[in-house]
């Protein structure tokens, strides 16, 4: 069952916008929970699937420092981790932003996670796919309309 309102990603403001999600967000990798909250919030941006981001305190797996940083210029410097859980090492698979700008201060101690480096991830009900291509980190869920950036011809819309 998909409780998800409809929603489309070029209705989606820029700059971006911050909101707490109301329902459950579950991560697995490696059979098992890696991450699982209902604290999390989410970025939304015109074109973008939106990006959930979970509490540190409600992350289970192993967040391992990865090399690399990148920087966003809404929400501030990135900076990665390798989620270990399972037995399964997803390499560069999570980022955060320690230290936010103000208007995504909230965000300060939570995690993203890249859902194609997952097992699984679920918002609600609904199973999630990536964002399409290899840079942007949005979670598509059933609900969404539009064509979300990152496949071929969309990256620098």
């Amino acid at each position: 069952m998909n409780d998800l309102p409809e929603e489309n990603v070029h209705d989606y403001p820029r700059p971006p916008a911050l909101e707490p999600v109301p329902q459950r967000l579950l991560v697995r990798l490696g059979g098992e929970v890696a991450a699982e909250t209902t604290r999390g919030f989410r970025v939304l941006e015109t074109h973008h699937a939106p990006t959930y981001y979970i509490p540190r305190a409600d992350v289970r797996a192993e967040l391992r420092p990865a090399r690399g940083r990148s920087l966003c210029e809404w929400k501030g410097q990135a900076r990665y981790f390798d989620v270990i859980c399972g037995g399964v090492t997803a390499p560069r698979a999570a980022w955060s932003y320690e230290a936010p700008t103000p208007a995504f201060g909230a965000i300060a101690g939570h995690v993203a996670v890249y859902a194609g480096l997952m097992e699984a991830c679920f918002v609600g009900d609904a199973r999630v796919l990536p964002q399409p291509g290899d840079f942007y980190g949005g979670w598509v869920t059933p609900n969404l309309e539009g064509t979300p950036k990152g496949a071929p011809g969309t990256r620098h819309w």
